[in-house]
Parts: C-alpha cells; structure tokens; sequence
C-alpha cells in the first residue's frame, strides 16, 4: 500500500486573528498596535479588506531615526516603538500607514505549501505574509517563527514520510534495494537503484518532504538485470 505524504499549508499554520492598519491609520497609532501586540509588522488593508501594504518595525523606526531617535535588535525597537506611541503627536512625524508600508504586499493564499511560503520569505527578504482568498481579501497572516515550527520536526517523522514519497516499506530497513538516513533534517538516500528507477526522481520526491533541509544522494546504478551486450567472434 502506497503512503500519501500529507504537505502541511499556510491555512494549518496560519494566525487568523490579524492585527492590522487602514491607509490613514496615523504613526502614533502604529507605534501602539507594533508595541503593545508585540509583533514585527502589520498588513495594511483598505475597506473592503483587501491588502494593500505592509508596515514593518523597522518602517517606523527608520522613520524616527531620521528626526533623531536611532534603536537595533528587536528589544531596542520595541522600546522605540512604545517611546513613539506615548510621544506627542506634534513630536513625531506627521506620516500614515498609507505614506509608510511596503505595497503591493507579497501575500499567499491558504492553499499553499508551507515550504513554498518559506521559499517565498527567503527570496523577498521578509518576515512575515498576508494570507488572502481568492478575492485577496485579508485571512490570516503567517510569520517566519509559524512556519519555523513545521520545520522543528523529529528526523524520525522525516523519515517515515520519506519512506512514504520513495514507496518504501519501512524506513528503518532497506528495501528494493535502498535505505534512509535522516539526521537534523537532512535526508541521505544510499544503495542501488534499479534500472528502472531514475536516481534524480527520488531525489526530488525527498526534497518534497516537509522538514527536509538537505538531500545526500548516495544512490548508485542497479545493473544486475541489465543483460551483457553478447561478443561477436571474429
């Protein structure tokens, strides 16, 4: 019986409660919802809940470091940011979230695999997605630490769900004539292959794995059922 490896979403990891920003939401008010929520950012979203921005920490602190007020590490911004949120407003500068985030916002949608999210992290550079439907309209949102927690998981889970994706047995044991180790996430596939079987098809299927940070591909050809090209006598 074949093993279907379950990928996990955005929507299973998701936070659905979202703090968030309109267009004229004021810096002060910002200050407060980043500080008091303790969160790093916030979507900006206009009335009928569609994304449209993101304002970061950093958005606001860079901001302020321009009227004079400088802060780093994630401490040091929270204290800005709560110094900014208790200022008077005609002390800081007169900006909304509108004039402030990042647009348009790179948002995913529920649908979508995790890994695929953490791809997306990686190559924006950012910390955190908006989550939408299909009328990208504001869900949910998934941060770097939410999807952190589906790559904490045992190499022994690793390894059954690889075992699953390969069409293997038992993961502990070598079978067809392959075994699989898994060790801090990464997977090393060693033993014959087939003749049948394509060595960079199972790589890949590994590499599918939630959880797999590396694939070690040790696997060599299975010549045993090739027959010998016959000698022509001269």
């Amino acid at each position: 019986m074949r093993t279907v490896v379950k990928h996990r979403t955005v929507g299973e990891v998701m936070t659905s409660e979202v703090v968030h920003a309109h267009p004229g939401t004021s810096f002060k008010e910002l200050a407060r919802l980043l500080a008091s929520h303790h969160i790093g950012g916030l979507p900006v979203v206009d009335d009928d809940d569609k994304v449209m921005g993101v304002v970061s920490q950093t958005d606001l602190t860079r901001r302020q470091a321009a009227c004079g007020r400088t802060g780093s590490g994630r401490d040091r911004l929270l204290r800005a940011l709560s110094r900014i949120a208790h200022t008077h407003p005609t002390a800081i500068p007169a900006l909304t979230a509108g004039g402030l985030m990042s647009s348009p916002a790179v948002t995913v949608h529920p649908e979508q695999r995790v890994v695929d999210a953490a791809r997306i992290m990686e190559r924006r550079h950012i910390d955190r997605l908006p989550v939408v439907d299909e009328e990208d309209r504001l869900i949910g949102i998934t941060t770097r630490r939410d999807l952190l927690r589906v790559f904490l998981r045992t190499d022994e889970e690793i390894r059954e769900d690889v075992a699953g994706a390969l069409c293997l047995p038992r993961p502990t044991h070598d079978a067809d004539g392959l075994r699989i180790d898994v060790r801090d996430g990464i997977v090393t596939i060693e033993g014959a292959a087939g003749p049948e079987t394509s060595t960079a098809a199972l790589t890949r299927a590994a590499w599918r794995v939630d959880g797999v940070i590396g694939v070690v591909n040790r696997l060599r050809a299975d010549r045993r059922d090739v027959s010998p090209v016959p000698r022509i006598e001269a």
